[in-house]
């Protein structure tokens, strides 16, 4: 599905929540093929190749792009102060800056001890462009960046399910586990 506009108008967007929305758009005219393999990167702002991804590469390409934000510092550097609070899911000793920000829960947990998590709600209007958004329901977890366009009045998200970066009128279609809003200011 196309994304459209003609959502709200009486909402006028921060820059950054702009150039987020922008810059996961931009996503959607890249070829990416679904794959969350591990791979050693560089560090900071290091990035699996460019041909792969997954949903939580969609938000760290974005963040990169837009708001000049790096989630693999960002993640890495919270983890090695603070391991333990981060979910114990993977038999890991400590953190690995290759693979960490990558994962959802680990997203999720950096942005609530950041207090940067808002209330989820069935309402559209809740949901502001630059938004983020995770679910629960499938497989070990997903996230999409919540866009500037709109079906019905409800916001589209961009997202990679397995089909490389996509817009669709996907916010309610999962049960959402999370909903933050992480817009440092820029000019």
């Amino acid at each position: 599905m196309a994304c459209l506009t003609g959502g709200p108008t009486e909402t006028t967007l921060s820059v950054s929540a702009q150039k987020l929305s922008d810059a996961a758009l931009e996503r959607t005219k890249h070829q990416v093929t679904y794959n969350g393999a591990y791979y050693s990167i560089d560090y900071p702002n290091g990035d699996v190749p460019e041909e792969y991804g997954v949903c939580t590469d969609v938000v760290i390409r974005a963040y990169r792009k837009a708001l000049d934000v790096d989630w693999q510092q960002l993640i890495h550097e919270d983890m090695k102060k603070h391991f333990s609070l981060y979910p114990q899911l993977w038999n890991a000793k400590g953190p690995d800056k290759n693979i960490d920000h990558r994962r959802t829960q680990n997203q999720e947990c950096y942005l609530k001890r950041h207090g940067y998590q808002l209330s989820i709600t069935n309402e559209a209007e809740d949901y502001r462009p630059g938004d983020l958004v995770y679910y629960g329901d499938i497989a070990s977890g997903h996230v999409g960046i919540v866009v500037d366009r709109y079906v019905d009045g409800r916001p589209m998200i961009v997202h990679n399910i397995g089909l490389g970066p996509q817009c669709e009128d996907f916010l309610f279609s999962s049960r959402i586990t999370g909903h933050y809003r992480f817009l440092p200011e820029v000019e």
